[in-house]
């Protein structure tokens, strides 16, 4: 481990104050996040030095920042594997797309798939009493549309596509395309 990965490991042992939903059959993005309760008065974000490393956000901020404003595709892979991030061959990340800052090295994208204009991969959420920490996961030749905003522990599956300022809150099968806020199905990729 360097000095910047001395932070709590989202693999690691998630703590006394960690609680899981994974015993339920569904294969939603609520069963896949790690709860990490806060006690206190203040809410979570309050408590996010301790959930992440401050110098840890300072470079993966500064590094985000550079993924959004290079037109080099290439540059953008490298910084977001870097980063931690799974990254296929053939990814496309557009111009202004943010990965998650606190744990990019939770999203997967897979070989071919596009991460469009503006849009957001995010893997935590702040809340008031908690906050949660999931795996984003985009399948292969996926789409995902400008603006768009995927919420932590959600899969994309391979060939799905996302509208444009969609707010993705559930998992999305594979050919399928998803529109709206929340995004519902549209229906699939093959015309039906």
């Amino acid at each position: 481990m360097t000095e910047f990965d001395s932070d709590s490991d989202p693999d690691s042992d998630p703590g006394p104050n960690a609680t899981s939903d994974d015993t339920s059959p569904s294969h939603s993005r609520h069963d896949r996040v790690r709860r990490h309760a806060t006690p206190g008065p203040a809410n979570s974000l309050a408590h996010w030095p301790s959930a992440r490393h401050p110098i840890r956000v300072a470079v993966n901020y500064v590094t985000v920042w550079l993924i959004r404003i290079s037109p080099s595709l290439r540059l953008k892979r490298w910084l977001l594997r870097r980063l931690g991030a799974t990254i296929g061959p053939g990814v496309s990340w557009g111009l202004e797309a943010t990965p998650d800052v606190f744990w990019p090295d939770l999203i997967t994208v897979r070989e071919g798939a596009i991460v469009g204009y503006d849009a957001t991969l995010l893997c935590h959420e702040f809340l008031q009493e908690e906050y949660r920490i999931g795996e984003v996961v985009v399948g292969e030749r996926a789409m995902i549309g400008a603006g768009a905003i995927v919420l932590p522990g959600v899969e994309i599956g391979a060939e799905a596509s996302v509208a444009a300022n969609s707010l993705v809150t559930r998992d999305v099968p594979p050919g399928e395309t998803v529109a709206g806020v929340p995004a519902e199905p549209m229906g699939t990729n093959d015309g039906e």
